[in-house]
């Protein structure tokens, strides 16, 4: 759907429709009657036509008719009489009349004549120009507050479309991932990475495949797989085998630990820690060995 701007002056958007099946009237035999409507003062034209009427002679049609003469056709005679009251009723969605909106005036009615006490001019009428604005600006917040509640009642009644791809377009396999250990001849167990790290790492050999990298010569535009970088597992000789003491640095809240390594080439060193590779089994183990036994 295209969305209509929002108006800023009289006649700048208009809405049309047509009431047709009427019967037959004057001279040219109109059977329907065209409704224009100014979105922004919400003053009505209507404009005797015919129901089977083009869009060029809808076009001619309000060039013809800008203002209703009042003296043409026969129950056509009835339409500027409607025009009227209608100019000048208060519309619910502005708080104002639509005559007021587009000319700054109320045409004068009927009953006005019979009127006598209106001897002196309003006060207001020096100040016409400020109180014309005024309307205005009145008129255009009550459209703003009227479209963002229309807006509001859109947005919750409609969801947005979610474009996501289907299944026959997603890859068929994920990965490639690293084979750690084959369980038999009917298990694998891969190194997963990514959103599948939390998954089980063993899968039956029914769903592995040999990856096969992109042929840039039949797939051109297609991205090359990043490949997934193992996992470098910490030397067997410089694995700690357990923590034997602690310390505190003087003057710092920090503690440092005495590891002993697996490997008694290499001797045994102060780390914090933040250095030490499992710290929470090791320190476990530590306190454990330190709490008297009862």
């Amino acid at each position: 759907m295209i969305h209509i701007q929002e108006p800023k002056s009289p006649w700048e958007v208009v809405h049309m429709d047509w009431v047709t099946e009427l019967p037959p009237s004057g001279d040219k035999i109109d059977n329907a009657c065209s409704v224009i409507v100014d979105r922004y003062s919400k003053t009505p034209i209507f404009l005797p036509c015919h129901k089977d009427d083009t869009a060029m002679d809808t076009a001619l049609l309000l060039w013809k008719f800008r203002d209703s003469d009042g003296f043409t056709h026969d129950w056509c005679t009835l339409i500027p009489a409607l025009e009227l009251p209608y100019k000048t009723s208060v519309h619910s969605s502005t708080g104002q009349t639509p005559a007021m909106l587009e000319k700054g005036w109320n045409p004068t009615l009927q009953t006005d004549t019979l009127r006598k006490d209106l001897i002196e001019i309003h006060p207001t009428a020096s100040s016409f120009q400020i109180i014309l604005d005024k309307v205005k600006q009145h008129a255009k917040q009550s459209m703003d507050e009227a479209f963002h509640y229309a807006q509001q009642k859109w947005d919750k009644s409609h969801k947005v479309p979610g474009f996501k791809a289907p299944k026959k377009f997603k890859d068929a396999y994920v990965g490639p991932f690293f084979i750690v250990a084959l369980h038999g001849t009917n298990a694998v167990q891969v190194e997963l990475s990514g959103e599948l790290e939390n998954k089980h790492p063993t899968f039956p050999v029914s769903l592995i495949e040999a990856y096969q990298p992109t042929d840039k010569e039949l797939f051109p535009l297609r991205n090359p797989t990043p490949l997934p970088v193992p996992q470098v597992e910490q030397s067997e000789e410089r694995k700690i085998k357990k923590v034997i003491k602690e310390r505190r640095i003087r003057g710092k809240n920090q503690r440092e630990y005495l590891v002993r390594y697996r490997n008694p080439v290499h001797e045994d060193e102060w780390r914090p820690e933040s250095e030490i590779p499992d710290s929470d089994k090791l320190l476990r183990i530590f306190r454990h060995e330190r709490r008297p036994q009862a």
